[in-house]
């Protein structure tokens, strides 16, 4: 971390203790005065749009100051320890996932003019703004800030849950399936049903009734909810066919939770914002729970927000605190959170994630001969590697040459900071990874064995 101190311009702040001093090189620097005179008055500068408007705070104190400073490593254009020179989101060459995104300067500054009340005794003010703002969002009674997405899906469902023996439906590639570390086995002792679509896409209402369990017959485990997630590996759950699988649901007893880590890019496959909030709300009322993730997608430092009745909120509030997820000064987390989701989603900003995966995808199939698994509907590309001719650590490798980061398993997820330029450089090791494709083609080289075995 950097401490070199820097002498202040006539540019700098100091705010809640924090001096926000706006560089040379466009970023800018939080740190603490360790000299000069201060001069107090009412108002700081907020970043918007490139440039700073002036906000009035009324009872906190700012002060003007012509001292010293002593950096503290926050860099508030979001790069921190590791970021760019220029004070850019080292996450913006980061293509391993959505929850590699860094702190806005906006999202930081909001953390200066938040309340710093205890959300266990409902003292946050800040946190109780922005539930009671998600819940008017998803047209909800009630809404409740958890820390990560699992622990909204394990406590959501564990509130819809009562008495084993009960079961969960599932897509087989559901989050809660493969990536929640059996949750639902410890916390709720309920079986998990995956199934596969017969579309490979999504959950019909013909897979749910074929593989439901709704007998009282004692050697089976009976369906209690059907959990859905939207989107999943990038692709969208129509509204309609949700729709057809919850009328089923509430005619035969079964509980409605939906998994909307990433529902944010479902919506925003549509220009209009008045649509994208439309449609927010008509998801919600097909379902007895959902969560949506503010760090996918939205690029908060963290959390999640379960959507429900007041009851079934009051319920994972208890839930919550036994799992060890009361959170004291909450409103350090929320006042980003909110922040977040008007910078990236009131914004528009998620149109632009779309778009960058279309153009990958149509490169990787264009230029490189390559194929998908899957076609890009909203944010992420999946790529056919071993159908070109090359691995996963190639595929590193290849990445890791022009400084861009992927996994080796072939999905590329586009966040809001990744630039323009690190696709240009994605699109350069794709390149390169398929010349290396078209080598080992042309060589017809056989990897050597043992006894028909690989020997590495």
């Amino acid at each position: 971390m950097w401490r070199k101190p820097l002498q202040l311009s006539a540019t700098s702040r100091l705010s809640h203790g924090l001096l926000l001093n706006r560089f040379l090189g466009g970023g800018t620097i939080v740190g603490r005065l360790v000299s000069g005179s201060t001069t107090s008055f009412k108002a700081v500068f907020v970043p918007l749009g490139g440039s700073y408007r002036r906000r009035e705070i009324p009872g906190i104190r700012c002060f003007y100051s012509t001292g010293t400073m002593e950096n503290l490593g926050l860099n508030l254009n979001g790069a921190g320890d590791g970021g760019s020179a220029a004070g850019r989101s080292m996450a913006e060459r980061d293509f391993r996932s959505d929850t590699t995104t860094t702190p806005s300067p906006r999202q930081l500054l909001s953390v200066t003019t938040s309340s710093h009340g205890d959300d266990v005794y409902h003292e946050s003010t800040t946190t109780t703004t922005f539930e009671t703002s998600m819940a008017t969002l998803f047209a909800k009674p009630a809404a409740i800030f958890v820390l990560s997405g699992t622990m909204g899906n394990q406590l959501s469902l564990r509130a819809l849950l009562t008495q084993p023996p009960h079961s969960i439906l599932c897509d087989h590639r559901a989050h809660i399936l493969t990536s929640e570390a059996g949750g639902l086995a410890m916390f709720s002792q309920a079986q998990i049903q995956g199934v596969v679509p017969k579309n490979d896409k999504y959950l019909t209402l013909e897979d749910v009734v074929a593989n439901a369990t709704l007998s009282s017959d004692i050697h089976y485990c009976p369906t209690r909810v059907i959990s859905l997630e939207n989107t999943l590996g990038g692709n969208v759950m129509p509204l309609a066919e949700i729709q057809r699988i919850a009328a089923w649901a509430r005619e035969k007893g079964v509980k409605m939770h939906l998994d909307g880590a990433r529902l944010w890019n479902a919506v925003s496959v549509h220009d209009s914002l008045t649509t994208q909030t439309s449609l927010l709300k008509q998801y919600a009322a097909e379902f007895d729970t959902l969560t949506v993730c503010l760090s996918k997608s939205i690029g908060a430092p963290m959390g999640s927000v379960i959507l429900s009745t007041a009851e079934i909120v009051g319920k994972v509030r208890h839930f919550r605190k036994a799992v060890g997820g009361g959170i004291r000064q909450a409103g350090i987390l929320t006042a980003m959170a909110a922040e977040a989701v008007q910078e990236v989603f009131y914004e528009g900003r998620l149109k632009g994630t779309n778009e960058k995966a279309k153009r990958i995808e149509g490169f990787w199939k264009e230029r490189c001969g390559g194929g998908v698994t899957q076609e890009v509907e909203t944010n992420m590309v999946w790529l056919d590697l071993a159908g070109r001719g090359v691995s996963g650590e190639e595929f590193v490798e290849e990445a890791g040459k022009v400084g861009v980061k992927v996994f080796p398993w072939g999905r590329i997820v586009v966040h809001w900071q990744i630039t323009d330029e690190a696709v240009d450089s994605l699109c350069v090791a794709l390149e390169a990874l398929a010349k290396r494709g078209d080598e080992k083609k042309a060589g017809a080289v056989d990897e050597p064995t043992i006894r028909g075995y690989p020997t590495k």
